[in-house]
């Protein structure tokens, strides 16, 4: 493991900060990440679009997209130097997680060439915001159990079910589906991979009121929604690889989310004069090993980058742990904040921020695949142990949903 930029990297890296430096606004170190929960909502889509853009225009967009679609051609480790110091700038980007972070690498994967050329350069634009409908009331963390149905007819697919925690899927301009297309198949087997725009009739888009007042998910309804053929990303009843492709994509972007820095918890134990309480200070100290620790995993991630390798079993830890210190940090906070952590919108200490990361840390440890599930990937793929039993795993569809 290297610690620090190569040469090359530093290059890189003093030219990006130096365009960031002359197009955004740098975000103060002390003020933190005011939630999204203070802004309208389609403003801040609005913004997305309108950075997206500027990105774009800057060759700045899609640094790791191949050129003919507008992408910069460049190495992974030179998107993550790009997104390091983008972090330091007050710039809205949330709109375009699904879209950049997860479709675009999935249509670069397993599109084709007509569904590349016809999306990818508009995402990079801004021109195209996208949703994620894998998610079902019955089906989360055992995704592939999916039960949405699509049938097919003619040159189209007619879907029906329901989707859920749909991420700004009342914004968004096409969606990435996953569908059962044959029930005969065990679970994985019989799914089919959609792009579908969400202007076709019969979609019915509702937002969901959460636990931090926002209502960034939806619920989506899909009835006799037609979806043309050639929407089909990858092959019929294969849906399942172009969705693992996604879902790690997603689990990497989750797991490389930026968070409160630990002095800013110092300085607020200072300001509440708690900076001698023994426990306050032992909860600071957990909170430093935790920040370093997953700063020294991101430095494995970025040398197998740099190396043109892929990564260990880091990078699925990195998620797990992201999300572990994401819930423990915002418990310490509130514990020094005491009462004033109960008060909410404008009587609320520090804008209510540290109130909203406690309350948003279910979205990030669900988000990607929950805690549990991720421990399981990680016992199985990165340390070898023994699947956990299935019963169903080989077994129709049909014949499985009955008995689960």
């Amino acid at each position: 493991m290297h610690i620090g930029d190569t040469p090359e990297e530093a290059a890189f890296r003093a030219e990006a900060h130096a365009w960031l430096k002359t197009h955004a606004h740098r975000r103060d170190s002390h003020e933190g990440k005011t939630a999204d929960h203070t802004r309208d909502l389609a403003r801040h889509m609005q913004e997305c679009r309108d950075w997206q853009r500027v990105l774009y225009d800057n060759n700045w967009a899609g640094i790791t997209w191949p050129k003919q679609y507008g992408g910069r051609g460049a190495s992974a480790i030179q998107s993550a130097i790009f997104a390091e110091e983008m972090s330091q700038f007050d710039v809205a980007t949330g709109a375009f997680a699904v879209s950049i972070g997860m479709v675009g690498p999935t249509l670069i994967a397993h599109g084709t060439p007509d569904q590349q050329q016809h999306h990818l350069a508009p995402i990079l634009k801004g021109e195209e915001v996208w949703c994620q409908l894998f998610s079902e009331p019955g089906s989360g963390s055992d995704l592939a159990s999916l039960g949405t149905r699509a049938v097919r007819d003619g040159d189209d697919w007619i879907v029906n079910g329901q989707k859920v925690w749909t991420s700004f899927g009342q914004f968004a301009d096409y969606a990435i589906l996953l569908a059962r297309t044959d029930v005969e198949l065990p679970k994985h087997a019989g799914i089919t991979y959609f792009i579908l725009d969400m202007k076709s009739p019969g979609i019915d888009v509702r937002p969901i009121t959460q636990i931090t007042g926002v209502q960034h998910f939806n619920e989506t309804f899909l009835t006799d929604v037609r979806i043309p053929h050639t929407n089909i990303i990858g092959e019929i009843n294969a849906g399942w690889k172009g969705a693992q492709t996604t879902l790690m994509n997603e689990r990497s972007h989750i797991g490389s989310g930026g968070t409160w820095s630990v002095d800013q918890l110092i300085e607020l134990a200072q300001q509440r004069g708690l900076s001698g309480d023994l426990n306050i200070r032992q909860g600071l100290a957990q909170a430093h090993a935790r920040a370093e620790t997953l700063r020294y995993m991101g430095f494995r991630m970025r040398t197998a980058m740099s190396q043109m390798r892929m990564p260990g079993p880091e990078a699925l830890t990195l998620k797990l742990a992201y999300a572990n210190h994401w819930r423990l940090t915002a418990e310490l906070a509130t514990t020094i904040l005491g009462a004033g952590a109960m008060l909410w919108a404008d009587d609320a200490p520090e804008d209510n921020q540290w109130g909203q990361h406690l309350l948003s840390q279910f979205a990030i440890r669900i988000g990607g695949g929950t805690d549990e599930i991720q421990h399981n990937i990680i016992a199985e793929r990165g340390l070898g142990l023994p699947r956990e039993p299935q019963l169903d795993k080989d077994m129709p569809w049909r014949l499985s949903n009955k008995v689960g």
